[in-house]
């Protein structure tokens, strides 16, 4: 039979995954092994009515039967023999015939998975120890016959083998700690997944019911599913502790299953076929199955950016101060966050920023990949004369995963305007050139004095010529 790793336990054993049987004490020869016997350990005999008197030592340890090494229970009846036949029974009970308890139940199907295997004599002697502890604590008044009589376990114990001894400590400290049955349960993180980015899993291996004690050293398979992990399987830690395992999304619903093999909770009895030989019965361990968990969340792609710079067209400068409404490709609903909500402002409607003293305005948080427009809301001052708020200066891109959309927006300045200045009462004209020409009041009367001057020297030359040629 194959071995396989079930816990890394205190004694470091590996077990058989198919369960042997398990047998008690029987009728041994003095000094003498059974000669179907296993692995185990002759101790003096437990003294009691009807015992033969050349029994002089007890067997704790295993029976050969049908080619199988077994345990038994009901303490000193018959042992039974290579080609003794059994049957199905029902849950374990102790030697009179009650019903152990679910957690003595589990214990023993523990107790023979892990160590029911073991070919060590003194490993075997202490599993057959502790299952007439569970099934034969009673009276050990000698007077009573063999089939009333208790098991003796501080004598027996006392008389193993130092190795034994310490092997029944050890053996016993590991049931109590690591009986099954177990669960597993996968925690996804509680905040927001995003793929590529991997975060923090966490899988616990605990005892299901009871004290729900954390299970230490044990193998963890993963399975996952829009995601990836860097082993497929990890161990639980030796501290108790939670096991935490990294997960990087690659899909938008990340599935993390966690598969245990746990050990049962049932033991399986068998009775004899012979009921009249009054032989022991054989316990084997009920053995192993899977306990699975899976989990799932939700993921996106990481969040993108949009940086809008606003400028003069003829001059490149910034220009603060000016209203932006952001929406989706339509410019006309809202652009949509992260988390899949609309990115709304006041009122409900899509949100308007205002560009900075640079020029520029950013908004992070955004769902990618995403196309979004930015849409001027009204004309900064000085710029009016180009806008048409049916038909308003707008600039688009697509977001994509973890970058920022750089865009930039540029408004045409007014055509300047300047007043020509006439003498008092006129109306000034407007000029719409870029620059215009400004005369001096001074000059201009001195230029009609210049003019005065030389009209009245014609008038002077015209009246002279007339006196001459009168004369």
């Amino acid at each position: 039979m194959g071995l396989s790793k079930l816990v890394a336990g205190v004694t470091g054993i590996t077990m058989l995954t198919v369960g042997l049987a398990v047998v008690a004490a029987p009728t041994a020869s003095a000094d003498e092994k059974p000669t179907n016997g296993g692995a185990g350990v002759l101790t003096p005999a437990q003294p009691y009515a009807d015992k033969d008197p050349k029994q002089t030592q007890d067997w704790l340890g295993q029976y050969l039967v049908n080619g199988k090494a077994v345990y038994c229970v009901k303490w000193e009846f018959n042992a039974p023999k290579a080609d003794t036949e059994y049957t199905p029974d029902g849950q374990l009970a102790d030697k009179w015939g009650t019903t152990l308890d679910p957690q003595a139940r589990a214990e023993v199907s523990y107790l023979l998975l892990r160590y029911g295997d073991t070919s060590d004599d003194n490993q075997a002697a202490a599993v057959a120890h502790l299952l007439h502890t569970y099934t034969a604590t009673g009276s050990t008044d000698p007077a009573k016959g063999f089939k009333d009589i208790g098991y003796d376990a501080a004598a027996h114990l006392k008389e193993l083998p130092a190795a034994a001894q310490d092997d029944v400590a050890k053996i016993q400290a590991d049931v109590k700690a690591n009986f099954g049955p177990w669960k597993v349960t996968v925690t996804a993180p509680t905040a927001a997944q995003v793929i590529g980015t991997p975060d923090k899993w966490t899988i616990a291996v605990n005892r299901d019911g009871g004290d729900g004690k954390a299970i230490t050293g044990v193998p963890v398979k993963l399975k996952v599913t829009d995601g990836t992990v860097k082993k497929k399987t990890v161990t639980t830690p030796d501290d108790g502790s939670p096991l935490t395992v990294d997960v990087t999304p690659t899909g938008p619903n990340p599935t993390v299953e966690a598969d245990v093999t746990s050990p049962t909770a049932e033991p399986v009895v068998q009775q004899p076929k012979d009921a009249s030989g009054n032989y022991q019965w054989t316990v084997t361990t009920g053995g192993q199955t899977n306990v699975k968990n899976e989990v799932s969340t939700t993921a996106t792609t990481a969040p993108g950016s949009v940086k809008v710079t606003k400028v003069d067209s003829k001059t490149n400068a910034a220009i603060a101060g000016v209203q932006l409404r952001l929406t989706g490709s339509d410019k006309t609903a809202a652009a949509v966050k992260q988390d899949g909500s609309p990115l709304n402002g006041a009122a409900g409607k899509p949100l308007v920023v205002t560009t900075g003293a640079d020029g520029a305005a950013t908004v992070d948080g955004l769902r990618t990949p995403q196309d979004i427009c930015l849409v001027e809301v009204a004309a900064p001052s000085g710029y009016d004369e180009n806008f048409d708020a049916s038909s308003p200066p707008t600039v688009c891109g697509s977001v994509e995963p973890g970058k920022t959309l750089t865009l930039q927006l540029a408004n045409t300045p007014n055509t300047p305007t300047v007043p020509v200045k006439i003498p008092a009462g006129g109306s000034p004209p407007v000029l719409t050139a870029g620059t215009a020409t400004e005369l001096n009041p001074g000059a201009l009367a001195a230029v009609g004095g210049l003019v005065l001057a030389a009209l009245a020297g014609v008038g002077l030359v015209l009246r002279r010529r007339r006196l001459a040629s009168r004369g």
